[in-house]
Formats: C-alpha cells, structure tokens, sequence
C-alpha cells in the first residue's frame, strides 16, 4: 500500500510547492486536486490544457511524488437538472485531465438533494428519482472515463445517495462497467459510534466492498460524532487496514481532514500500519 494525502492540505496555488509540502510531511502520493494549480477544483472552462498538464507533470517527476487520483466531485444529486449539467461538463474537463496525466482514477461523490450542501443529508435522498438522476449522471461519467482510460471511484457518504458500502456496490452492478469503484473512508461510514461499534461497521463495509475497493481514505471521527485526525478518534487504523490487505487491497492510503502541521504525525501513525507483515 502506499501512504498519500490531500494534496490541497497544503496551501498554495503551485504544484511544484505543494508536493514538495507533501513529499516534506513523509507522504509518497497525493490525491490531486485542481485547486493546487489556482483554477476551481471542477472548472468551467480550462484555457490551455495542454500547458496545464505539463504544469502539473512537472511537479510530480521533480517532487518524485506520485498523483494516485484526481477530485472530480460535483452534486450528481442535485434537484436542478441545471446544476447537475454544470457538473457534469466540468468533470469532462477533470477526467480529460486525468488521461492526459495516465492519473489511473477520478474520485466522486454521488451528491444529495439538498440544494445548498452536497454534504448535507436530504430526505429526498431516498427517493427514486434521486438514484435515478445521480445514475443518469454516473453514466455519462462513465463514458467519458472509458474514452480517457481512467477509472471513477465514489466513495460512499452518510449524507449522500450512496450512502454505504452497501449502496456502491449497488451501483457498480447496475452500472456493469469495470471503470467504477469505491473509494472507501472509514469515518463515513458513520456518524455517531464507540470503538468498537465502529469497527463492526467498517469491518463489514470492508467485506462488502472487497474486490471493489479502489483506493482507502484515511479520515477519524470521535465519538460524539465530530471528524478527526487519523488515530484521535475511534477508528480502528490497524484493523481497517488489516481487513483492507486480507481482502486484497494493495492500493494507496489516503489522508485528508487534518491541519498541514499534523500531517507528519499522521504520516508517521500511519506508515507502519501499510508495511507488510514479515
């Protein structure tokens, strides 16, 4: 497995900067983000993408940094038809990206009907015709992707469409294309739970994710609910990744949620989960 981070963790608007910033912090991948060039993490339009590519490759063979994926998400849920065709055409410009970098993966979430906060639970979210404009969506993504040679990975949310492990690998099936897997985060998996109801949760989700799995995030939550750094909250790391590696998983670990100082006291809590047992 491979350790990585947020790339926007760090502040700046220069590639080169920021995964120098992640390679400094003990981080070997980065899950890349649009933001860290100074363009919107989802553009609307991008004037030269040629000279963007060779921007951001540049980064990554001087830092010697790898770029595990790219963030591409957008409301896919959204009520306004309107929205979600904004999305939609600003992925497009995400996933050519991707391909032009051979970036193997695209990361998304699926949205809610909440029109203010695609992180915010809606009631509509249950409803029919939310899957059904999210799938309509994930459809078109998926063509796209299969043009560029890059696969998309959603990542089930409490708040979201998808809202479990359960949910993605409804997707997948109904999808049947092998350019779409999970992207697996423990903390949100949940939202309220002790230790040990916790690693029941993430245990299954694990299970039921097996084979699907696509790249793991690394995000904690307390208790009572709030996120956390990786190892300040009930989060079993050692067991999750455990469970990751028995079920095959040999993908990057990635960070995110925390302050850019704590990033090398994550790095240095996570690494040795990730190396292979002697």
């Amino acid at each position: 497995m491979q350790l990585g981070i947020f790339a926007k963790t760090f502040a700046g608007t220069d590639p080169m900067q920021v995964l120098q910033a992640a390679r400094a912090a003990g981080y070997a991948t980065v899950q890349f983000n649009l933001a860290c060039t100074g363009l919107p993490s989802l553009p609307d339009e991008i004037a030269d993408i040629a000279a963007l590519v060779d921007r951001i490759d540049a980064a990554r063979v001087a830092s010697g940094v790898g770029i595990a994926a790219l963030s591409g998400t957008y409301n896919m849920a959204h009520p306004d038809a309107a929205v979600r065709a904004r999305g939609r055409q600003a992925l497009g410009h995400v996933i050519d990206i991707a391909g032009a970098l051979k970036i193997p993966l695209v990361t998304l979430c699926t949205g809610s009907r909440h029109p203010g906060d695609q992180w915010a639970h809606h009631p509509d979210n249950a409803k029919p015709e939310a899957w059904a404009d999210m799938v309509a969506d994930m459809a078109a993504a998926l063509q796209r992707a299969e043009a560029a040679g890059i696969t998309l990975g959603i990542e089930p949310e409490q708040a979201n469409v998808v809202a479990s492990a359960d949910d993605a690998r409804r997707l997948i099936g109904e999808m049947a294309s092998d350019r779409l897997r999970i992207v697996l985060d423990p903390a949100n998996l949940f939202e309220k739970a002790d230790a040990g109801r916790a690693r029941a949760i993430v245990a299954r989700a694990v299970e039921i994710a097996a084979g699907l799995t696509v790249m793991a995030h690394a995000k904690d939550r307390q208790a009572d609910g709030r996120f956390a750094a990786p190892g300040r909250g009930v989060v079993d790391f050692a067991d999750f990744i455990a469970r990751l590696r028995a079920a095959g998983f040999d993908g990057a670990v990635v960070t995110h949620g925390l302050e850019p100082e704590d990033a090398p006291g994550v790095a240095r809590f996570l690494a040795p989960l990730l190396t292979v047992p002697a």
